[in-house]
C-alpha cells in the first residue's frame, strides 16, 4: 500500500530532547548521498534542526506556531532524544527555550499536525539511555516506555497518516536507517509492513548484528574470546548480543567500514527496548550451569548444546589459538603444490 504524497515537498521538522545528540551526528555521516544530497534527491524540506539551522529563538518558536496554525504542513515530525515528564508529570524539568513551556506540551500539540511522527534512536523510541537506572527524569519513549507500550501517545495514537510513531532505534542510530526511512516517506513507498512488532523500520530489523560479523568462523567452532582484546567469539564470556540483536551493523558498515564489533567491542543490542538495564555488566555473559543464557534468538537451547559440544571438539588448532590473542599468531595454510 502507497501512500498519497500531495505535496510538492516534504516538510520535516526535527527536536531534540533528553539525550545526547549522538544520532544527530551519526546521521552527519551519511554518504553516497550525503545527508543533504539525500533531501534533495526526496525534495524533502528540512523547516528546521537545532544543530544544523541558523534559525534561532523566536523566529523557531513563529514556526512551530505556524504549524499548529496550519499556516505550514508538517508531512514528519521527528524527535531525537526521550520525552521528560519530571517532575509530577509536568515536564517543566525541560521546557523549549524563550516559551516556559514544556517540551512534552509543544510535542503533545505538534504531533498532531504531523502526517508521520519517527521517534529517531533508541532514547525518542523506548527512552534509552536518559531512561537508565532510577530514571529521575522520567523520561520514556513517544509511545512506548521500554518494552511497555503508552508513553507521552497512548498505544492506539495515529498519526494523521494513520500510523503509529516510527520508532527508528539505535544508539545511535546508522545514518541510512533514518535516511532510508524518510525516501521511502516522502516518495510514498511505506506501508504498515514495513515496521516490525516493535515498530521499527524492517529495512534494519529484519536481520541479526551476528550477519556478517568478523568473528564468524570463531562462532562456529565456539572459539571464545576471554579477555577484552581477544579475536575470538565474544558470545560466551563477553555479553556479545549480536546473535539475538535485530539490525544490519555488519553488512551495512558505519563509513563504510566500521561497527562496534569490528572495533572490538561487544554488542549489547542497542535497538531494543530497555537495553540500557541489563541485569549484568555489559562485557559479562550471565549462565547456568555454564551455558549462557542469551543464545541464538532462534535456536533451541538443546540443539546448541549439542552443536556448541561438537565444533569445540572440532576446533583447529589456528582457531583455538588465535581466539585467544590479540592478533594473528598463526596463519591460515595452504596445501602444498604438487610436483
Amino acid at each position: 500500500m502507497k501512500q498519497d504524497t500531495t505535496h510538492k515537498t516534504f516538510n520535516l521538522l526535527w527536536l531534540q530532547s533528553g539525550g545526547c545528540g549522538g544520532c544527530s551526528m551519526s546521521l552527519l555521516n551519511a554518504e553516497s548521498p550525503d545527508l543533504y544530497q539525500t533531501l534533495a534527491l526526496a525534495n524533502i524540506n528540512l523547516l528546521w534542526h537545532p544543530s544544523l539551522s541558523e534559525a534561532s529563538n523566536q523566529q523557531v518558536i513563529d514556526l512551530l506556531n505556524d504549524i499548529l496554525n496550519d499556516q505550514i504542513c508538517l508531512d514528519a515530525l521527528c524527535l531525537e532524544g526521550s520525552v521528560i515528564h519530571a517532575p509530577n508529570n509536568t515536564g517543566l524539568l525541560h521546557k523549549f527555550a524563550g516559551t516556559n513551556q514544556a517540551m512534552k506540551y509543544w510535542l503533545q500539540a505538534l504531533v498532531e499536525k504531523a502526517r508521520y511522527v519517527i521517534a529517531i534512536g533508541s532514547c525518542a523510541a523506548f527512552g534509552g539511555i536518559t531512561a537508565a537506572g532510577d530514571n529521575p527524569t522520567d523520561a520514556t519513549g513517544l509511545q512506548y516506555d521500554g518494552a511497555k507500550q503508552g508513553a507521552l501517545l497512548q498505544p492506539e495514537w495515529r498519526s494523521r497518516a494513520d500510523f503509529p510513531v516510527i520508532n527508528i532505534a539505535g544508539c545511535p542510530t546508522h545514518p541510512a536507517w533514518i535516511t532510508d526511512t524518510l525516501l521511502q516517506l516522502a516518495l510514498g513507498q511505506f506501508s504498515q509492513d514495513c515496521l516490525d512488532e516493535f515498530n521499527r523500520p524492517r529495512s534494519y530489523t529484519d536481520h541479526l548484528v551476528h550477519h556478517g560479523c568478523p568473528r564468524n568462523e570463531f562462532y562456529e567452532y565456539k572459539a571464545s574470546a576471554e579477555q577484552a582484546g581477544d579475536m575470538g567469539c565474544m558470545m560466551e564470556h563477553r555479553g556479545c548480543l549480536g546473535t539475538q540483536a535485530r539490525a544490519d551493523c555488519n553488512t551495512r558498515l558505519w563509513n563504510g567500514s566500521g561497527s562496534c564489533l569490528r572495533g572490538g567491542y561487544a554488542c549489547i543490542n542497542c535497538t531494543a527496548p530497555d537495553f540500557e538495564n541489563p541485569p549484568h555488566a555489559f562485557g559479562e555473559t550471565p549462565k547456568i550451569a555454564g551455558i549462557p543464557i542469551g543464545l541464538p534468538s532462534d535456536m533451541p537451547k538443546a540443539w546448541f548444546v549439542a552443536l556448541a559440544s561438537l565444533s569445540k571438539a572440532a576446533t583447529p588448532k589456528r582457531v583455538r589459538d588465535n581466539a585467544l590473542a590479540d592478533r594473528v599468531v598463526i596463519a591460515p595454510q595452504g596445501k602444498g603444490r604438487k610436483v
